[in-house]
């Protein structure tokens, strides 16, 4: 098996949202000939491929669950690799489970058929750590049981074993790459599909009080987004057919430590913290096993703290320009 994404033209769905247009601006220093993004702007923004259209991506605004509008793409950019961004936020489960369930499948499905009908070369698809509902054991590594605990993860784990039975049936060139929480600039802060970092500084910056659903001992590894896209890059050469892969960086946190980090950095006392109701749903423990990813090399990650940091940054920036809008 030998990949390159030096001179190919390249396609990533999904690729207006958070992690998809960091994807974007990466593949764009890294060789690639052409680059397009289809996106249907359900959570995406033009915006977070601004820097990624004035170097010449092409945003296509279609939606990949239909099949004559991925066609219309495919017949149009014809592109050799796919990554498979799309999919709708987690929390998007309580308002239309449905919904929130079918679009990982029947976009990863959609994708599987166009590769089986050797309409491109390789699919690089995104799962999430969501598909191992809380841990059984920690460090989690590739083989835990997949208990999802919402809709969303019951979909994104539908669409892994899609994938890998389309690799044993057809001996198709796609893999799966699967990181923990992201954080980092272009992550959705508004309610109610945001992530707990950007909904609780969007809460502070408007004079709102944080919350903390539970008892805040939840955990989870997070890893800064930035880092996430230089190693999908790194990782497309090596990831075998049918395999996947976690992307983590081991830096583990609690709600009740992100609640106090943020406040702290804000200057908000934690006195002002809202106590909540546990979530429905809401996973107890996320700890990965990065023993996988480290057979591929060693990796500088961006700090838990310098990370929160420039995210905060962001969100001030992004938050004066909504409210002048």
């Amino acid at each position: 098996m030998i990949r390159d994404l030096r001179g190919k033209r390249v396609l990533v769905v999904g690729g207006a949202g958070f992690i998809g247009s960091h994807l974007a601006d990466r593949l764009l220093v890294s060789g690639v000939n052409d680059l397009a993004v289809m996106d249907n702007l359900f959570l995406g923004k033009r915006e977070n491929l601004a820097d990624a259209t004035r170097r010449g991506a092409k945003l296509f605004v279609r939606d990949a669950e239909d099949l004559s509008a991925l066609d219309a793409v495919f017949a149009e950019f014809r592109p050799d690799v796919v990554f498979n961004c799309a999919t709708k936020a987690l929390n998007y489960s309580f308002t239309d489970p449905a919904d929130a369930f079918l679009t990982n499948p029947k976009v990863a499905v959609n994708l599987l058929e166009r590769l089986r009908e050797n309409r491109y070369a390789t699919l690089c698809h995104f799962s999430s750590s969501e598909v191992y509902g809380s841990a059984v054991y920690q460090p989690m590594d590739e083989d835990h049981p997949l208990h999802p605990t919402t809709t969303y993860a019951a979909g994104k784990a539908a669409a892994d074993l899609a994938l890998q039975s389309y690799v044993r049936m057809f001996d198709l060139d796609a893999f799966i790459l699967r990181p923990f929480n992201n954080f980092g600039p272009r992550q959705n802060s508004k309610p109610p599909l945001a992530g707990i970092i950007p909904l609780t500084v969007r809460k502070i910056l408007r004079g709102e009080a944080p919350e903390i659903h539970g008892d805040g001992t939840q955990t989870r590894d997070f890893t800064f987004v930035t880092d996430t896209a230089a190693l999908v890059v790194e990782f497309f050469a090596k990831v075998p057919r049918g395999d996947a892969v976690h992307i983590a960086s081991a830096q583990v946190r609690s709600v009740q430590e992100i609640i106090e980090k943020i406040s702290g950095i804000m200057g908000v006392p934690m006195e002002r913290v809202v106590r909540k109701p546990a979530r429905p749903s809401d996973v107890a423990a996320h700890f990965a096993s990065t023993k996988k990813m480290e057979t591929f090399g060693s990796f500088a990650f961006t700090g838990f703290d310098d990370g929160l940091r420039a995210t905060i940054e962001w969100l001030k920036a992004d938050l004066a320009g909504e409210e002048k809008t």
